[in-house]
């Protein structure tokens, strides 16, 4: 019986059958203070600290060594005195002198090689009668005439949306600025009825002129096309928008400028 007691002890002792329940507690609490540390670590260091700056490198200079200062000229000195071209020169001493360059005369080309003279042509002296006709026609300067101005006239178009009402019928043009200055080109949005009319007309721009924009929308208004697709008794039912745009030319008459009446006594 004794026996039996020691056997199951030892065998308790060499094996553990035990769940292992705090070792997965133990290594789940260690990892958790692993998730907070590196937390805490992420927000110390890119958080709280302050961005790395990035700092430009010094910018260059360039020291002049002038005989302004003692040591310059020391330097300046140490630096003739090294000077390995004036080492290796060779120097004539003082008590010699130079040699002078001969003196060479100059030799002109002709006086070796005489050159060839040409004979003067006669003297021929024309004794005829000068005649008293002139030499030549004279010309006589024309003047220019000027050519009348070329008259480009005002043009008026509508967009594509409005060919099926065929060709426009337009009034007589005479259109009268307020200034002197070109106008611009005018659009207005249009609305053609069924007969071929133009119901409604709004101005897109302006000309720059206000009188002149409002005889160009009457003008546009007074428009007429020379088909029409009206049914009976739907006259009014459809309506087609488009766009009528008008370039202006030179025919539009300008302002005649005030003349002062002028009393004679």
């Amino acid at each position: 019986m004794n026996s039996v007691i020691a056997q199951s002890a030892a065998e308790h002792l060499i094996f553990s059958w035990d769940s292992p329940r705090g070792e997965k507690l133990a290594i789940t609490i260690f990892l958790a203070i692993s998730l907070v540390a590196h937390a805490l670590c992420f927000y110390i260091f890119q958080i709280v600290y302050p961005p790395t700056v990035a700092l430009l490198p010094p910018p260059a200079r360039v020291t002049l060594i002038t005989p302004a200062s003692a040591e310059g000229r020391t330097l300046l000195r140490w630096i003739d005195a090294e000077d390995p071209a004036l080492a290796f020169t060779t120097r004539r001493p003082q008590e010699t002198k130079l040699r002078a360059l001969p003196k060479a005369e100059h030799v002109p080309s002709y006086s070796a090689i005489e050159p060839t003279l040409k004979n003067i042509p006669p003297l021929e002296r024309d004794l005829r009668i000068p005649s008293c006709q002139p030499s030549g026609a004279v010309h006589f300067a024309r003047q220019k005439i000027a050519l009348p101005p070329r008259v480009a006239k005002t043009s008026v178009s509508f967009s594509n949306e409005l060919e099926v009402f065929g060709v426009p019928i337009l009034p007589e043009p005479a259109f009268v600025a307020s200034n002197e200055e070109m106008p611009e080109t005018i659009r207005f949005r249009v609305a053609v009825s069924k007969l071929g009319e133009i119901r409604y007309c709004f101005p897109v721009n302006s000309s720059g002129d206000s009188a002149l924009d409002e005889q160009a929308r009457l003008y546009v208004a007074h428009c007429r096309f020379s088909q029409n697709t009206a049914n009976a008794g739907k006259a009014d039912s459809f309506l087609a928008w488009g766009t009528a745009t008008i370039v202006w030319g030179n025919d539009i008459a300008r302002p005649q400028p005030a003349r002062a009446a002028s009393v004679t006594q």
